[in-house]
């Protein structure tokens, strides 16, 4: 199944705006100061990070339920880092959090399977080239 995103960026970059759609139901404005300056508006790199936690968060799931702990939920925060440098704007860092209910998982476990996830998920893998992808994983009380 393919998935398909669409974005139209009118004028100038510092000037100019853009909107975006994502499948048949997300959408949004963008600009130079929701990207740049944290102005109003959203930004590619939330996009992102949205992806990258959806993505993450199925596939811990999938990895806990196959070796027999189904999750009562996964829920992960994927914190994109953009920064300007010599080269221009480059995404650095990408920081995930999760905190995951499994009855009858211990932390060691968690924590192994959090980094299959992490190493597997297609979306990791697709943003390969981001020199940094961190993860702090919680086994919260069930």
């Amino acid at each position: 199944m393919a998935a398909k995103g669409r974005a139209k960026w009118e004028g100038d970059l510092k000037g100019g705006h853009g909107a975006f759609t994502a499948g048949d139901s997300i959408s949004g404005d963008y600009s130079y100061k929701s990207r740049f300056e944290d102005g109003p508006g959203a930004n590619p790199e939330q996009l992102i990070g949205a992806a990258h936690a959806a993505c993450f968060s199925m596939a811990l799931s999938n990895i806990l339920a196959e070796g027999g702990h189904n999750p009562t939920s996964v829920e992960t925060e994927a914190t994109v880092q953009l920064r300007l440098l010599d080269d221009g704007p480059t995404i650095t860092n990408i920081a995930l959090k999760v905190v995951g209910v499994v009855p009858g998982l211990d932390e060691e476990h968690f924590l192994k399977h959090a980094e299959e996830a992490k190493a597997g998920c297609p979306v990791s893998k697709a943003l390969a080239g981001v020199p940094e992808i961190t993860m702090e994983a919680t086994l919260a009380p069930s």
